[in-house]
């Protein structure tokens, strides 16, 4: 269905109604339901999530989702639509109403996202278990995740990109020790990415989108801290097994140009393969 083709009314029942649809899907998905690290809700003028919060959530620009929101004729894909679905947790009636709305055919199913990951690479990272392991692109997106990394670090389903959750994620930014080192490394790392991608937009986009979300990321983007991603360490207060302790190493990929295999270890003496071992176990049995 091409937008374009239909009457001044029939685009403009259209704009009223794609733009009511997804301001009721925002006001009932609160900022703790999406998993944001946020503060007095109270003080929220916008009941559920603002448009910047799904944006971001979303891996979409904040212009774009706005344009969407206001029923603009703008260029749409399955994948993106689906994102936006996926952060506000609609049902598959909802999902196909979103895309009848945007002008799209509905699919029967929800698509297969396609395969980047070999089968010998996804082994490895399921493999390095009891060790948390995963698999980010060139723009920090989570492409492979192993099980004890979603138990460690708390990636959830929705977790698409591992700068947003850093920032916005409560769950880890609660269990994160000393998180505004680790926040002021991780956006000096982002930016280091970012200058060696000159001709990609991408990069900006995020780093825009995550300063109007996060005052925290605002206020370290804007010191240009440029930092290194070998190596490092990281330690997590888990709410079951207590304090985990790693050390971390991010391999590249020439199969995968601009991606990082990151790895990580339990520090020796800390109890921590101890820990984790338990962690998994009762992981297993529940």
């Amino acid at each position: 269905m091409e937008i374009s083709r239909l009457s001044a009314e029939a685009r403009a029942r259209r704009t009223a109604e794609i733009r009511e649809f997804l301001r009721s899907r925002r006001a009932r998905v609160s900022p703790t339901e999406a998993g944001l690290a946020v503060g007095d809700v109270r003080s929220r003028r916008t009941p559920g999530l603002r448009r910047e919060e799904v944006a971001v959530l979303a891996g979409v620009g904040v212009s774009w989702y706005t344009w969407l929101e206001q029923g603009r004729e703008i260029n749409v894909s399955a994948d993106v639509l689906d994102s936006i679905a996926r952060v506000l947790r609609l049902d598959g009636t909802e999902r196909e109403h979103l895309y009848l709305l945007a002008g799209l055919n509905p699919p029967r199913a929800l698509p297969v996202a396609g395969r980047v990951v070999s089968d010998a690479l996804r082994q490895v990272i399921d493999s390095w278990l009891p060790r948390p392991a995963y698999l980010i692109d060139p723009h920090w997106n989570l492409i492979a995740v192993n099980r004890a990394a979603e138990l460690v670090f708390g990636y959830r389903e929705h977790d698409h990109n591992c700068l947003v959750t850093f920032f916005t994620g409560a769950r880890y930014r609660s269990s994160l020790c000393h998180w505004r080192d680790a926040a002021e490394s991780i956006v000096g790392q982002f930016r280091a990415d970012a200058a060696r991608y000159p001709d990609d937009p991408e990069f900006g986009r995020i780093a825009a989108d995550m300063c109007a979300v996060s005052p925290e990321f605002a206020e370290l983007w804007a010191e240009h801290t440029v930092r290194d991603a070998v190596s490092g360490a990281k330690t997590v207060l888990h709410p079951d097994a207590g304090e985990l302790s790693f050390t971390y190493t991010a391999l590249t990929l020439p199969e995968l140009p601009g991606h990082r295999l990151m790895l990580h270890t339990p520090t020796n003496g800390s109890g921590t393969q101890e820990r984790l071992d338990a962690l998994l176990q009762a992981a297993a049995v529940g």
